[in-house]
């Protein structure tokens, strides 16, 4: 994919590789990049070469070459320029949202990446236009004063229940709506599929001042039934043999696909020392599960990295994907067919959200299942999720 972005960054220095997707990354030297503008060529300097390693102007030449160019040519449309090398379907979406003419930057540097080379890419930046970012890593921008929210007009929060209920993101967003922003200079849009108590939260969205007081809430399709190609089991077991329960239903399953949920590690777990459980199933099933699948990691403390190498591997099928609920919200993998609920969620909204992982490819016809692993004095729980949810869940019984 090509990535059409506009940094809020003063005069960054992109190092950007087309083996990486040409995704930049913002680079932040010790010492910085100082270019002596020559009338016929570009040097670098010492500050960066280093005194110590000189390098001959022949010798430099061998390994990169720096490329002047002229802005004032005529300009390409970007599906021209990526016709053939980027997907048809995302530079005709490109052009639906209104990326059609190139910037300045984009116009030079994209033929290059496009070809394979390895560039760096020395620009002025424009302010931004556009920012998606996860709440707490917006803050730490904020924070670190490298970025400024003062012209922000509108402000969308996605899965904001999800948010708010979360210890992690709760304290973040708060800060975010009240502290670096304020609702008189911007419209706020809060956003979820589900929002339990949603009359006690347009309240509190009000009195905490998180939007203002004409504040509309729209309620589409306020009861969302469970959808009918998912089949929903469930198998009675102490926590201590649900592992091995785990470990049998994979091997009866053969699933292509598959998530298996547990619940985020609680904070007396934390200091009890105690590993979390998605670290105690990710060690358990690759020491014991002999099929050939990837066995993936996503949860909430990994860095954006390592989800976006997960996610990727997962959406191309032949995964097993150990997950806490972060993976059950926003999240397409059309090629899912089994929700594993390790631990049981916490409220039947988060059942939803889990078991809306699987069926969802189009035209399918792959059985699609979720199994829940429960104690006994938790199926009342499972039964107020089905009476809310309308499903109906079977009982399995391993021999």
């Amino acid at each position: 994919m090509v990535c059409f972005s506009i940094s809020p960054f003063t005069s960054p220095t992109w190092a950007v590789s087309a083996k990486t997707a040409l995704l930049p990354s913002l680079l932040y030297p010790t010492k910085p990049f100082n270019l002596r503008h020559s009338s016929n060529a570009t040097s670098i300097s010492e500050s960066f070469l280093g005194s110590s390693s000189r390098l001959s102007r022949a010798a430099l030449s061998l390994s990169c070459s720096i490329h002047r160019t002229n802005v004032t040519e005529t300009a390409k449309t970007l599906h021209e320029i990526c016709s053939g090398r980027v997907p048809e379907h995302i530079l005709q979406r490109a052009e639906e949202i209104g990326f059609v003419v190139p910037t300045d930057v984009q116009l030079e540097s994209l033929p290059t990446l496009l070809s394979g080379r390895d560039c760096i890419i020395h620009a002025q930046a424009e302010p931004p236009q556009i920012i998606v970012a996860t709440v707490r890593s917006l803050c730490q921008l904020l924070e670190k004063k490298k970025l400024k929210l003062e012209a922000m007009r509108v402000l969308v929060i996605d899965e904001v229940d999800f948010m708010f209920h979360s210890s992690k993101q709760g304290y973040s967003l708060r800060k975010l709506l009240t502290s670096y922003s304020t609702i008189n200079n911007r419209q706020t849009i809060f956003a979820s599929a589900s929002i339990p108590q949603h009359n006690r939260f347009l309240y509190d969205c009000i009195q905490q001042k998180w939007t203002k007081n004409d504040v509309v809430h729209v309620h589409v399709n306020p009861i969302e039934p469970m959808p009918s190609c998912l089949r929903h089991k469930f198998v009675l077991c102490h926590k201590n043999r649900r592992l091995h329960v785990l470990l049998s239903m994979l091997r009866i399953d053969r699933p292509k696909s598959a998530i298996i949920f547990v619940n985020e590690q609680s904070e007396n777990s934390k200091k009890a020392g105690n590993p979390p459980s998605t670290t105690s199933v990710v060690e358990f099933l690759k020491s014991s599960y002999s099929e050939c699948l990837n066995i993936l990691l996503l949860e909430e403390d990994l860095n954006f990295n390592a989800r976006a190498v997960s996610l990727s591997e997962v959406r191309q099928g032949g995964c097993l994907l150990v997950a806490t609920d972060i993976a059950a919200r926003g999240v397409d993998l059309p090629e899912t067919t089994h929700i594993y609920n390790f631990e049981l969620p916490k409220t039947a909204v988060d059942y939803l959200h889990r078991a809306g992982r699987t069926g969802r490819r189009p035209f399918s016809d792959d059985a699609c299942t979720v199994t829940n692993m429960i104690t006994p004095n938790e199926r009342f729980v499972l039964q107020r999720f089905e009476n809310e949810l309308m499903f109906q869940c079977e009982e399995l019984c391993l021999d």
